[in-house]
């Protein structure tokens, strides 16, 4: 199936009220995995008439609120962000340590978001060029919500989306392991674009190393996206030996390191870059993330 030319964007998840002390005094924010890329993608493609909307369930509260002023502030369409009466966003403390890594404490078990999709997909999708989510938008949602979700996906893109999959793995979500590891499977084999991190993948089943986890990926279907490998740069997984290099960089927060590292690939596949120049855009934007702060760069940074 040919793919169509991507004019509308749609990112697909969970964003959350984030309490960060990082630089002394807490401070509130908004972000989450799939609304982060989808904050960089917005600033990349600013001016060239392409379009990002952001795709989640809120509550009617003060703090919803906020999340959908943020949204426009950063130029991402809300129509697509359904409110639910008496819902709540949630809520993710950041601790980070002397080398920039982050935990995190989170309060979501019952956010609104969860809800998502909760009376089906049916045509909530439809119209848009590339779709984009996360490993995070399927383990927040209930199994059968899920299942619907990937057969949507997979409908979509016979049609002609371009779906692009981060696996973005967080334990804690899912119910088990052997159902995060089914769902990923089959969102590889609904996806076009795959960016998977090596660490979750080899968490996740268990590979002893990076070739294991490359044929797997690519056993699965996969033959288009970027292996994300932290501090060793991406590695094309269409097969290109292009290495994206860059200055090095005192890392300060890794936070949304991957989320970045997907706006700028995608924002760069969108332009009609080829794979090694969307590789080097996404790497050099997660190097510039990852040494300030936060989720979210100021705008202009």
């Amino acid at each position: 199936m040919t793919k169509r030319l991507i004019r509308r964007i749609a990112a697909i998840g969970e964003v959350m009220i984030e309490l960060s002390t990082a630089g002394g005094a807490p401070s509130l924010g908004v972000a989450g995995d799939t609304f982060n890329t989808a904050v960089y993608l917005a600033r990349a493609l600013r001016g060239t008439g392409v379009s990002v909307d952001y795709v989640t369930a809120l509550g009617t509260d003060p703090y919803s609120d906020r999340i959908l002023d943020a949204a426009r502030g950063h130029g991402i369409g809300t129509d697509a962000i359904v409110r639910r009466d008496g819902g709540m966003p949630g809520l993710y403390a950041i601790d980070i340590d002397a080398k920039g890594e982050r935990t995190f404490s989170y309060w979501r078990s019952d956010s609104a978001a969860r809800t998502l999709f909760a009376d089906g997909v049916g045509r909530a999708l439809d119209g848009f060029d590339l779709i984009h989510l996360s490993g995070i938008t399927l383990a927040i949602l209930p199994p059968a919500v899920r299942t619907d979700l990937l057969d949507a996906l997979d409908r979509l893109g016979r049609g002609g989306a371009t779906i692009s999959y981060d696996s973005n793995h967080r334990p804690r979500l899912w119910e088990d392991a052997a159902a995060a590891r089914a769902a990923n499977d089959r969102a590889w084999t609904v996806a076009d674009i795959a960016l998977p991190s090596l660490d979750d993948e080899m968490a996740l089943h268990g590979d002893p190393d990076e070739a294991t986890v490359l044929a797997r990926l690519r056993g699965a279907g996969v033959r288009r996206g970027a292996l994300k490998r932290g501090a060793d740069g991406p590695r094309d997984l269409g097969g290109s030996p292009y290495r994206a290099t860059g200055a090095p960089v005192r890392v300060v927060d890794t936070t949304a390191a991957g989320d970045s590292f997907a706006a700028g690939y995608l924002a760069a596949i969108v332009r009609g870059e080829g794979p090694d120049a969307a590789m080097q855009a996404g790497h050099d934007l997660a190097c510039r993330v990852v040494a300030a702060p936060g989720a979210i760069l100021p705008d202009g940074r």
